[in-house]
């Protein structure tokens, strides 16, 4: 064996060593990326139904906010219509006042004071016999 080969074969050991060497951090980081895919592959099971009931839940809110918009467009109708009627029953009253109230009043004190006169003449009467 000459000067040459002796070289090669150190340098083919060297090499060996070397792809040894650099074999250990790869072999941990196949196993580093193997876990990472389990953990990503669990992820990937475990979020469809968490996302499913997020779904479900994002529904069901946007059923409550349709909801919540037909009764409130409901209850300004009620509103709408609650002043109307409001306004009307004013105007009934300020017209019944204005036709009947004030009649009625003259009509009543009139009434009131018919029975004040009829009823002081008997009692006139009957005082004026007494004291004869």
């Amino acid at each position: 064996m000459g000067p040459g080969e002796i070289a090669g074969l150190i340098a083919a050991i060297a090499f060996v060593v070397l792809v040894a060497l650099s074999a250990v951090p790869l072999l941990k980081l196949g196993r580093v990326l193997e876990e990472l895919r389990l953990a990503i592959r669990d992820m990937g099971h475990n979020s469809v139904p968490i996302l499913q009931e997020a779904r479900g839940t994002v529904q069901a809110i946007n059923e409550e906010i349709t909801n919540l918009a037909v009764v409130t467009k409901d209850v300004s109708k009620i509103s709408g219509n609650a002043v109307k009627v409001t306004d009307n029953a004013a105007k009934l009253t300020t017209a019944f006042r204005s036709t009947l109230g004030g009649p009625m009043v003259k009509a009543a004190a009139l009434s009131y004071g018919v029975r004040k006169a009829v009823s002081d003449k008997p009692a006139s009467k009957k005082s004026s016999k007494k004291e004869k």
